[in-house]
């Protein structure tokens, strides 16, 4: 809660200052000079509330949406040697970071990967390929599980949905107040708003949400540093790095893009500006560096 109130209250904060800069710097005089007054706070307010709101909603379904989506079936009455043993390496994971039991299930894939998604920490859903099962050790294979349950219980969801939000509301703000410049100030029309408005808006939104996926991608890929070593923590150095190297041997398919920045492994062929994790070669080295630091301590 206390990540949530925080994330809010600074939105709330930097939209009173923008609503003021924007009055400082004459915007609003600029657009009265030209006979087409702008509500700066009534479009801040439907902004966030709109921002928000989509990537709120998203939150919500996205357990139900990620099960739809890769087919994940939950182990509800674990039958085979390895469902059991997954539920109680969850359990027991659980347990040591502080959070309720997730959801356990296997999606049908060839491909190695893993996510955890859902609503809050405590309602939550761990899912593992049957690619992964069938081709990590035990011990790499707990690692990718201390992976996505660090995920859960250092509320990665909830905090990527909130810069979302963050820069949703921007998005749909600056490209809103730029369509109404070009509308009314540059096109001179006062009856409405017109064509110019409309393509205006649509270009710039694109625009910005190109540059705005670029924030919240940069914040995934921290996280990703954060969730190997809680893994590490949680099943070892050696067997986490040993996951990581097996992910880089192989091409592993992509995740759905609701779910991809947390999974394990974000394999993107463009600029890592755009992906959700950094490149594998970097993770095994930080989690090399932080093992030597550990040995030198004891």
């Amino acid at each position: 809660m206390k990540r949530i109130f925080l994330l809010l209250a600074t939105n709330i904060a930097v939209i009173f200052l923008l609503s003021i800069v924007l009055n400082l710097i004459g915007i609003n005089s600029i657009l009265a000079e030209n006979g087409s007054d702008l509500n700066i706070t009534a479009l801040l307010i439907f902004a966030a509330v709109f921002g928000f709101g989509g990537a709120f909603i998203s939150l919500a379904i996205s357990k139900w949406m990620a099960k739809k989506i890769t087919g994940a079936v939950v182990i509800n009455n674990p039958s085979t040697n390895i469902e059991k043993w997954l539920i109680n390496t969850v359990e027991k994971q659980a347990k040591i970071v502080g959070i309720k039991m997730p959801e356990v299930a296997i999606f049908p894939t060839d491909a190695m990967n893993a996510f955890a998604t859902g609503a809050s920490k405590n309602k939550s859903l761990v899912a593992l390929s049957k690619g992964l099962l069938d081709n990590m050790s035990q011990g790499e294979i707990e690692a990718v599980i201390g992976h996505e349950m660090s995920h859960i219980a250092n509320g990665d969801m909830v905090t990527l949905t909130l810069i979302q939000g963050v820069v949703n509301t921007f998005v749909i703000f600056i490209s809103r107040v730029i369509g109404h410049v070009v509308d009314r100030v540059i096109l001179k029309n006062n009856n409405g708003y017109g064509i110019g408005y409309f393509m205006t808006v649509i270009f710039t939104q694109i625009v910005l949400s190109i540059f705005a996926s670029i924030i919240v991608m940069y914040v995934s890929r921290k996280r990703e540093f954060v969730a190997d070593t809680g893994g590490a923590d949680l099943a070892g150095h050696q067997n986490m790095i040993g996951a990581l190297k097996r992910l880089g041997q192989v091409e592993p398919n992509a995740l759905p893009e609701q779910i991809a920045a947390f999974g394990i492994s974000d394999k993107k062929k463009f600029s890592q500006l755009f992906s959700s994790h950094p490149p594998i070669k970097d993770r095994i080295k930080a989690l090399e560096i932080r093992a030597k630091k550990l040995n030198q301590t004891l």
